[in-house]
């Protein structure tokens, strides 16, 4: 036979976590077709001598509900070997949306993803109504990357309950009407019904998105779906308002997970959440005691710490400051000699000065307040790498014998590309380590799509690579590419993908396992009409291929746009 694709050479480690090998890969209509000393023609070659070929890798927790419709790449996620991800965690969604409440929606996601709603109103090409015909428009979107979306649960409850989900308890008559749709959706294939408990998740106004109003009486009840369906999974963000608030929500998740008898996906699992927050560690044995009952359960997270990123071309924590914002409302070259300027320095430090203290109250990103806390400069540092090694901006302060803001113009002037970095959580590697060493742990929350100006996530593989597996020796890097591969794959039941076997989709990614790591992030003004983000890309990965076509060549888009919807068999 004649392959279309041949990838000759190269050191298969094959997503099982079994020992790398060398070989050959052939691929024939889109899937591997042989794996071996393959001698027949192809019609194009790939020479992978002195490469790893794995897997692509899976995300299972993004945000591209939107950014499917303008962005063919599936960037940042795409410049780091992911072939595939899945989109409407949380219960955040646009679809199904009336046509009259499409910037509603966009206003809710802004508010709660950072997705700026100008971009979603510029970008999306909105021919939907239904949770189906929004399937169907993601299928027919040139994509580079393979795209499964979840029905959520505050998009759900939008459309039924109109502007009475953000504040009433739905009627048996809604239920009704959500569970309908949330079974056509999983018969269209919908990857199953997410929703959020979360704090951190509020709408304009700064209150609790939809499906944070719902009784828990209600989200019990559509879940009920999944397990009469016998299909899809269901994805929570916890409630973490506190300690104890957690620990009672788990026992509500655990019965559900052992009624519905389906995958539930918890998500994120990390360090510390909310006030006077569980151990990570509560949270795994959680984990293990609802598998011991009988029930389906994964916990999310990271592979390094959930930061806010600050950046003088996108937000720094003291921009709600008037001296600042007088300075920062200019163009940027003005902003860089205002910033250089002695008196005005004076200026931005003694206002700087006048802020609170620190306290538990998250202000990352640009979640600016009226009532600002200083930065906690033991925790905010200065990036010139990504080996997680940099000292805080106090300490350059101690070292310097300056104060930590004079410090951070002085970097900024020195480079108006500088970030800045907050750990949320998960701050302490040695916390991240136990999380992704245990068992029922998924290395899989990067929130792509989302926050796109205050976090980045979009690079925990090729981290995963470069300090877990590389610097600190803590992972084979067999164990490494199964966790982000054959473990995702299983979870979410994506018989297909996450091996390199005869017969699996040819979504693989070559890469130099010598160099391969995440850049550094840097804004860009990308988006649908000109909207920053950040950006992170990375180096190593040699070619990304996907359905059996080459997408990128030593980072560089080839055109090919060869993924497509993942519908739930």
């Amino acid at each position: 036979m004649t392959f279309d694709l041949v990838i000759r050479g190269g050191t298969v480690v094959d997503g099982s976590g079994l020992p790398r090998f060398r070989a050959d890969v052939g691929v024939a209509g889109g899937r591997i077709a042989e794996i071996g000393r393959i001698r027949a023609p192809a019609r194009r070659t790939v020479d992978a001598d002195g490469l790893i070929v794995s897997p692509g890798f899976i995300d299972g927790h993004t945000h591209m509900d939107a950014q499917v419709a303008w962005d063919p790449l599936g960037s940042c996620s795409c410049w780091h070997g992911v072939t595939s991800v899945i989109m409407g965690n949380c219960g955040f969604a646009l679809a199904p949306c009336k046509p009259e409440e499409r910037a509603w929606y966009a206003r809710c996601l802004t508010a709660v993803e950072d997705i700026p709603t100008e971009a979603i109103m510029a970008g999306v090409d909105w021919r939907w109504e239904s949770f189906p015909q929004y399937l169907d428009a993601i299928e027919s979107f040139p994509k580079a990357i393979n795209y499964g979306a979840y029905i959520g649960h505050s998009a759900l409850r939008m459309y039924v309950m109109g502007r009475r989900a953000m504040e009433e308890k739905a009627t048996d008559a809604d239920i009704e009407r959500m569970r309908a749709l949330v079974r056509e959706a999983l018969q269209a294939g919908a990857m199953g019904f997410s929703t959020s408990r979360s704090p951190t998740h509020t709408a304009p106004g700064d209150v609790p998105v939809a499906s944070r109003v719902a009784e828990w009486r209600e989200v019990e009840r559509i879940a009920a779906v999944l397990s009469e369906e016998d299909a899809g999974i269901f994805q929570v963000a916890p409630d973490t308002t506190s300690g104890a608030r957690q620990r009672a929500f788990l026992d509500l998740l655990k019965q559900l997970a052992l009624d519905l008898g389906r995958p539930v996906m918890f998500g994120t699992i990390s360090s510390r959440q909310g006030e006077a927050p569980n151990p990570w560690t509560y949270q795994t044995h959680w984990l293990d005691d609802v598998a011991a009952a009988g029930g389906r359960i994964w916990g999310q997270t990271t592979t390094r710490s959930i930061n806010a990123i600050f950046s003088l071309k996108s937000y720094l924590p003291f921009d709600v400051l008037p001296a600042w914002q007088k300075v920062r409302a200019l163009p940027l070259p003005d902003q860089l000699r205002r910033l250089a300027d002695p008196e005005t320095r004076r200026a931005l430090i003694a206002a700087e000065a006048q802020m609170k203290p620190r306290d538990n109250i998250f202000q990352g990103g640009g979640a600016a307040t009226t009532d600002p806390r200083r930065p906690d400069y033991d925790n905010l540092f200065a990036l010139s790498g990504v080996d997680w090694d940099e000292p805080p901006v106090a300490e350059l302060a101690r070292r310097r014998n300056a104060n930590p803001v004079e410090v951070m113009l002085d970097l900024m002037v020195a480079n108006a590309d500088q970030v800045f970095v907050q750990p949320i959580v998960n701050e302490r590697p040695e916390e991240v380590l136990g999380l992704l060493k245990h068992p029922r742990t998924l290395a899989t929350f990067s929130d792509s799509g989302a926050h796109v100006a205050q976090e980045m996530g979009s690079s925990l593989q090729t981290h995963m690579l470069n300090y877990w597996v590389r610097q600190r020796r803590a992972f084979t890097l067999e164990e490494a590419v199964r966790k982000m591969t054959f473990d995702i794959a299983s979870a979410w039941d994506l018989r297909d993908r996450g091996l390199v076997r005869p017969g699996m989709a040819a979504d693989l990614v070559l890469f130099d396992e010598a160099t391969v790591k995440p850049r550094l992030p840097v804004v860009e003004r990308d988006l649908p009409g000109g909207a920053r983000r950040l950006v992170q890309k990375a180096d190593g990965i040699a070619a990304v291929i996907v359905g059996g076509e080459l997408t990128q060549e030593a980072g560089k888009d080839t055109g090919a746009r060869p993924g497509r919807l993942m519908r739930r068999a």
